[in-house]
């Protein structure tokens, strides 16, 4: 029960983004070691935030879109991985349908909440209290926030038994190692055009057939983008 009550603390602040402004506790790299210290693993728990990082890279809100909740997900699936003594690939397979669900949760605040309480901003807006507006959005995101760590919590609570039967299939397992890549492939889908697809199969090629490291393609990187954009220019 402790520990179910402390993932659901770890949730709440996760999601404090909308209350607090971002800052960045949401990605699985930094919730993974602090599920792993309550759960006794903070290796494991290092581990799998860093593989869930990967699955989750490209799941952006973009617009109107609202993207799987990464803090539930990623609070929920690495607790069921490192309790049920699975590995970082269930991990990845755990959350992403946890993820999509609980962003039923968040697009109900999307579409009915937070227009709800939008008009009341509005209307203190032409009053000139700029205070009560303040306070609106703390509370709107503070309130979205407890919800979350709620669904962690009880979650936690209601699905470990179950989750544990579920992850001992061997197809499970085998299927979720083209999540990540998934996720890389979102993040591609966003940012690759005609004007920078060159220069990422630039990169793939030093690495792959040079053996340029990691550290001396973004360096090039860094320096392409110098030239492309021509930031020495002075018009």
């Amino acid at each position: 029960m402790i520990q179910a009550i402390l993932l659901g603390i770890i949730a709440f602040f996760g999601n404090c983004d909308y209350a607090l402004g971002t800052s960045l506790l949401k990605n699985p790299i930094v919730l993974g070691p602090l599920v792993g210290f309550v759960l006794g693993d903070v290796t494991k728990g290092i581990i799998i935030g860093s593989t869930l990082e990967l699955a989750f890279i490209g799941a952006q809100s973009i617009g109107a879109f609202v993207p799987p909740n990464v803090v539930v997900g990623g609070v929920l699936g690495t607790a069921f991985a490192i309790t049920t003594g699975k590995g970082a690939e269930v991990a990845v397979t755990l959350a992403y349908p946890i993820a999509i669900l609980a962003s039923i949760f968040e697009n109900l605040f999307m579409s009915a909440i937070f227009p709800l309480t939008g008009t009341w901003a509005d209307s203190y807006a032409e009053k000139g209290n700029y205070r009560a507006i303040e306070m609106i959005h703390i509370g709107d995101g503070i309130v979205q926030s407890l919800t979350f760590g709620l669904l962690v919590t009880f979650g936690f609570l209601i699905g470990s038994g179950q989750v544990e039967t579920l992850v001992n299939t061997d197809g499970l397992t085998i299927a979720t190692g083209l999540l990540p890549g998934m996720g890389f492939a979102m993040l591609a889908q966003m940012t690759l055009n005609k004007k920078v697809i060159m220069f990422f199969f630039l990169g793939f090629l030093l690495s792959a057939y040079v053996g340029v490291p990691v550290l001396g393609i973004a360096l090039l990187g860094v320096i392409a983008a110098f030239l492309k954009v021509d930031f020495f220019s002075d018009t």
